[in-house]
């Protein structure tokens, strides 16, 4: 009795003394940064005054605007660009029937940021949208050293503990209420608008289409969505190895991830794909006689991999079953393009129709499903292959068909390009870094003497044919000269100091034009190049 006795006292004293102790540390909260972002307030009170004049009566033709997004979709999954994989036969001969640029590049190589300079013209380091709006983030210290020691592993490293956000403070996370969208800014010349696909730009009060200029909205408000719901018949699926799969199908159709028309969750079982391409139809017809503008972000051929046997069938010779799914999500998309821009031609829209084609970053080369070969990278990098990305215009009419645009362009372009022609003043009281596209075509003038690129420590700069990208975690820095290195094969950096500088110099000045990142980013994926390491935060 009295060794059990001694025993038990042992017990209780290693609980009360080493155990409760470490349990109260380890489970002791870390998200202690509460801030609820605020907007600007001298932005937000110039977005009030010019969204709150009078609307024009509208008299006259006015030109429409259809923006088509893929999301990670490379420059090399289009057949338009020589691309063997999949046959893409209705982004070519959109491309076909106006310009091709063969140097469109994306803000940055990963979803959000990129949308948010798409939508407002303006670089988002400008407003702080720098880095990936947080999903989660580690709650206490046992689910930090989860995170860094068993589940972000391999390419992916959970950065540095620091004050993370609560949930009210990331809740506040999104496209800022001070910046002025293209929807907005159409809405001011009596234009309808439509959203159709993902948001990825907030998804709280304040930040959902429906408040950001758009009259409709169907899709969802998360970075991702099951294309159906598991378990749908006729569906091939195939998973992935890694921690954001996995909380992808976790997560798929719950929370922001569900499908919604409007402010209506709704029990969709459609094909997201080609639903957006019925919902697009829809309004375009709805829409026919009156000026709209129409913005369609597909979520394809973005993870979780989905497709419809119709689609798989196609792809009967691949063999590699990852690959196979992905070339036939891309077709999907194709076939959705083709049908938008047949209903554009069915009603009588296409003198009257601007449309654009474009991706929000290159393809995510860490599915195997694609390399974004010949180019260096992919999505998380600021190499060729993460921001340089397949880009087209058609305008009937206008935009003589055939035409190739050799200067780089930018996703910035398009808000600008749609002020200049549906006749919209541009705010005066903030910078706009686009130009417009259909004059520069016209034209065959140079659209940009530099373009730049941050997210966080990651850091990289275009201007002529030269180009600098900084690694700032691993303290490495890499020149290219992309008139005879499209791949960026050779570092030309130490024989080039003065060109280093340059550039340097371009960079340093952009920045001083920005804003501290609005949230923090925990976690960033390094990649190897040979010897190279590359550290990009997300």
């Amino acid at each position: 009795m009295a060794f059990l006795k001694k025993k038990t006292v042992k017990f209780i004293f290693i609980v009360a003394v080493i155990i409760v102790p470490l349990l109260v540390y380890l489970l002791r909260p870390i998200n202690t940064d509460n801030t609820i972002l605020v907007p600007d307030k001298k932005l937000l009170a110039g977005r009030k005054a010019f969204l709150g004049g009078p609307v024009p009566e509208v008299t006259g033709q006015k030109t429409n605007v259809i923006i088509l997004l893929a999301d990670d979709l490379g420059k090399y999954d289009v057949s338009l660009y020589g691309g063997k994989d999949v046959p893409t036969p209705n982004i070519d001969a959109l491309a076909a029937s106006g310009v091709t640029f063969t140097d469109g590049y994306v803000t940055a190589p990963i979803c959000s940021p990129s949308r948010a300079a798409l939508l407002t013209g303006r670089y988002q380091q400008r407003f702080g949208h720098e880095l990936q709006p947080g999903d989660q983030y580690p709650s206490c210290l046992l689910e930090y050293y989860i995170a860094k020691n068993f589940i972000l592993t391999g390419d992916w490293k959970i950065n540095e503990r620091e004050s993370y956000p609560t949930r009210a403070s990331m809740d506040s996370q999104g496209l800022p209420q001070s910046e002025i969208t293209f929807a907005e800014l159409a809405k001011t010349q009596g234009y309808a608008t439509g959203a159709i696909g993902k948001w990825h730009l907030g998804h709280t009060k304040g930040f959902a289409p429906l408040e950001r200029g758009f009259d409709y909205h169907f899709g969802f408000y998360q970075a991702f969505s099951l294309y159906v719901p598991v378990g749908t018949p006729n569906i091939i699926s195939h998973h992935h190895q890694d921690v954001t799969d996995s909380f992808i199908w976790k997560n798929g159709r719950v929370g922001t991830g569900l499908i919604r028309r409007n402010e209506e969750i709704l029990d969709e079982k459609d094909y997201l794909t080609e639903r957006f391409a019925l919902e697009a139809e829809e309004f375009i017809d709805k829409n026919k006689n009156n000026p709209f503008v129409l913005y369609v972000p597909f979520n394809a051929p973005h993870t979780p991999f989905q497709v419809p046997t119709e689609y798989y069938d196609r792809f009967s010779k691949v063999q590699d079953e990852n690959k196979r799914v992905y070339y036939a999500m891309i077709s999907a998309l194709d076939d959705a393009v083709g049908r938008i821009v047949k209903k554009v031609r069915e009603d009588g829209l296409e003198e009257k129709t601007l449309i654009v084609f474009s991706s929000d970053n290159g393809g995510a080369a860490y599915t195997r499903a694609t390399s974004n070969a010949p180019l260096k990278g992919g999505k998380l990098t600021q190499f060729e292959g993460g921001i340089n990305v397949p880009f087209l215009m058609s305008w009937k009419g206008r935009i003589e068909p055939g035409t190739v645009y050799g200067q780089p362009v930018s996703t910035l372009d398009i808000f600008t390009t749609i002020a200049a022609n549906i006749g919209a003043p541009l705010p005066q009281d903030r910078q706009y870094d686009g130009v417009d596209l259909v004059d520069k075509v016209l034209k065959n003038e140079p659209a940009h003497e530099a373009l730049f690129w941050r997210s966080g420590s990651a850091k990289a700069v275009r201007k002529g044919e030269w180009k600098l990208v900084i690694s700032g975690k691993s303290d490495r820095t890499w020149l290219y000269n992309l008139a005879s290195d499209k791949s960026e094969t050779t570092d030309l950096s130490r024989k080039n100091p003065e060109k280093v500088a340059e550039l340097q110099a371009a960079l340093a000045e952009w920045e001083k034009g920005l804003v501290a990142p609005l949230w923090p980013s925990p976690a960033r994926n390094e990649l190897r190049f040979g010897d190279d390491l590359y550290v990009f935060d997300i």
